[in-house]
């Protein structure tokens, strides 16, 4: 075994999405504004290239970016159109009522409609335009810690095979150390997840809550709706106990952002947000938008959707954690970019004082927590902490909150109670209890023109992974063809977007076969296992989705 490598940095930054870029240039900001000796500051991305695994709605709120960058514009920032429209609808299975007036936290005039894809690559520009190490490829495996201080990341290892072995081509992962480690790793990041675990970082929160939205790209006779329009659903084909809605942003020429979101605490076992995202264009508002056109890309992605009360503690020794790793997300606006772009820039001002400081205690990196709390992320966010939690006791009392939420500023006797979706989830026997109605969970049969099975949405996100890997998809316990099949009837094949879970039959029973080369990395099956026993790790560097202008 080749000896493994150690590289040491000021600032090492975790996951190559808007907050740890943001938080990469606006270190090389710092540094030329102070002068001195220049930081080293590297950050480390998974995907094959910088964007490549970004996948958002999306509309851009610019406050952030025009702090960072304040000439983004001539600057060439991608942006496809500004919102011209906003439009909200409720659905019946066969009807289309729009809201007489756009709430006012989807009231997007000032903002951008954006492929997050471009974006990323756009900033990822940049940080490498400031001298700064941007390294592809490279994923995050393990947390290098001394005692309970965070040192530094390991990289994974290259070239195992399937079986564990290594291969010809096999290079050690290297170890990474920092004064300072940003953690930026997505939704449920599997470092931050390991970090919020060792260190109790969750302690004394609610429970993480998170949705998955699946998107995508379609291109349209280009006269079908103009450039600019964003539209919002709620309704069907969801029922009034699952939260969650469709999304239609218009581009220019034609281009139309499609999307679904579902809330990931549904209590149904046999309901697959992939079959409601189905149902949703074959209604006949969507249906029509999308006649004669053809789909370009497909992709999945969970979203932290807690609020407030759900952000863990963001700071420890040696480490901050920013962006949807955190959960700075508003649910209520369908917004995060710029509240991970934020953070970033936040953690990086914290992050640059401590290293010139000498001192990257959790003591000194308690400054960010006093950034967050003194400035507009928590202006934003904290409004809004319990509207989620509402809308777990079904549409009508969730948008009655809502509403609520505007005028008091999110008042409550009491913080509303979370609970973790996978908990959520009811047994079969429960389901035919509430004799729950099939007709939202039978499979809409594709015609791979407007709808469209799993297997054939994949091949639409471009995802390639090499097959002779160790499976990056770990399940801990053998209850799959046992127990699970009992109690849940195997929800792993619903709930997963992608098609990655199947169960087989050896010719004498049913077995779990995981096809991990379909994995878009959403996380979904991280989040929902009702018995939690699904782990999500990064594979060998450079595999995944190839999220083109999503």
């Amino acid at each position: 075994m080749m000896e493994r490598e150690s590289l040491d940095v000021d600032v090492l930054i975790v996951g190559g999405g808007p907050a740890g870029l943001s938080a990469a240039l606006r270190l090389a900001q710092l540094q030329k504004a102070a002068g001195g000796a220049p930081l080293s500051i590297s950050v480390l991305e998974k995907a094959r290239e910088s964007g490549a695994h970004m996948l958002s709605g999306a509309v851009l709120d610019p406050s952030s970016l025009r702090e960072l960058v304040p000439d983004f514009e001539s600057k060439g920032a991608p942006l496809a159109a500004p919102v011209r429209e906003d439009r909200v609808y409720f659905l019946t299975r066969s009807r289309t009522f729009k809201f007489p007036i756009t709430p006012p936290p989807l009231h997007n005039h000032g903002h951008y409609i954006i492929s997050l894809n471009k974006f990323v690559k756009w900033l990822a520009g940049l940080v490498e335009a400031e001298g700064i190490d941007l390294f592809t490829g490279f994923p995050g495996v393990d947390v290098l810690l001394e005692g309970d201080t965070v040192v530094g990341v390991r990289t994974g290892d290259r070239g195992i095979d399937k079986h564990g072995q290594p291969k010809a081509t096999f290079e050690p992962g290297v170890d990474i150390r920092a004064k300072v480690t940003i953690f930026a790793d997505g939704v449920r990041g599997n470092l931050t997840k390991v970090l919020m675990r060792r260190l109790q970082l969750g302690a004394g929160r609610h429970p993480q809550l998170f949705a998955l939205g699946i998107k995508e790209l379609w291109q349209v006779p280009s006269a079908r709706l103009q450039a600019g329009t964003v539209i919002h659903t709620m309704g069907y084909p969801l029922r009034f106990e699952e939260f969650g809605g469709g999304f239609i942003y218009a581009m220019e020429h034609g281009a139309i952002s499609l999307g679904f979101v579902t809330g990931l605490d549904y209590r149904d076992p046999l309901f697959d947000p992939h079959v409601a995202f189905n149902r949703f264009k074959q209604h006949p508002f969507v249906k029509a938008l999308l006649d004669g056109g053809e789909v370009v890309r497909y992709g999945a992605k969970a979203l932290p959707e807690g609020g407030w009360y759900t952000i863990p503690r963001c700071y420890a020794d040696g480490a901050l954690i920013v962006g949807d790793a955190a959960g700075f997300m508003n649910s209520m606006r369908l917004k995060g970019i710029h509240l991970a772009m934020r953070s970033g820039m936040l953690a990086a001002e914290t992050a640059f004082d401590a290293v010139r400081a000498g001192d990257s205690s959790s003591a000194r990196l308690r400054q960010f927590e006093t950034k967050i709390d003194q400035g507009p992320i928590r202006r934003e966010l904290y409004p809004m902490r319990n509207v989620h939690q509402a809308f777990g006791y079904g549409l009508l009392p969730g948008l009655a909150y809502a509403g609520l939420a505007l005028v008091t500023g999110g008042w409550w006797p009491r913080p509303m109670h979370s609970e973790p979706g996978h908990d959520r989830m009811e047994t079969l026997a429960g389901r035919r209890r509430r004799a729950v109605p099939d007709r939202m969970v039978d499979a809409a049969k594709p015609d791979r023109r407007l709808t469209f099975d799993k297997v054939t949405n994949v091949h639409y996100s471009g995802t390639r992974h090499d097959e002779n890997q160790p499976v990056h998809l770990l399940v801990h316990t053998d209850v799959c063809h046992s127990i699970c099949t009992e109690e849940y009837g195997n929800p792993c094949q619903r709930f997963c977007p992608a098609d990655v879970y199947e169960m087989v039959s050896d010719g004498s029973a049913l077995k779990l076969q995981i096809n991990a080369s379909n994995c878009v990395h959403c996380k979904t099956c991280d989040i929902m296992d009702p018995y939690q026993v699904i782990t999500w790790v990064p594979p060998e560097g450079g595999g995944g989705p190839q999220y083109d202008g999503m």
